[in-house]
């Protein structure tokens, strides 16, 4: 299975931030491919709306055609780890090739593409900053993948 991580952000990130280092670690240790997609918007104006827009259609232009859309919303699911490792699983095993998560920008994901994903996860009611949130998805990817191959990662 294929992961695909779609977010709303600045491309220029310092080499050696802190986060930057937890992505990188967990991406070395999950045997899924994953691949971070980082997008701008680049056009100044407009309303809230006609941003979230722009953002939408960014998003999903950096997502493989066909993944399953995951949305990481503050309004999500918050889903038990062996909860998420499951539905990951159900998609693995039902032939779903790729997984494409959805970090929207500081206003959040446009509507009408909500709509459009499957499912909707938070990681609690707190806000996290956006790199934060990649690194908490990377980790419960992590862990979702020790869960379904009876890793002992995962201690209950």
């Amino acid at each position: 299975m294929k992961i695909t991580i779609a977010c709303i952000g600045r491309a220029a990130r310092a080499k050696h931030d802190a986060a930057q280092a937890l992505i990188e670690g967990y991406r070395e240790r999950l045997p899924w491919p994953v691949t971070i997609r980082e997008v701008e918007d680049k056009k100044a104006g407009g309303s809230l709306g006609e941003r979230k827009q722009r953002e939408a259609e960014l998003l999903l232009a950096a997502c493989p055609k066909g993944a399953v859309l995951v949305a990481l919303d503050e309004h999500g699911k918050n889903l038990p780890s062996r909860d998420f490792a499951a539905q990951l699983g159900r998609w693995r095993d039902g032939g779903e090739a790729e997984i494409a998560f959805l970090i929207g920008g500081a206003d959040g994901l446009d509507g009408a593409l909500l709509d459009r994903v499957r499912l909707k996860i938070a990681f609690g009611a707190m806000t996290w900053p956006h790199l934060l949130a990649r690194v908490l998805l990377l980790e419960q990817l992590y862990r979702a993948w020790s869960l379904l191959n009876n890793h002992p990662y995962h201690r209950d």
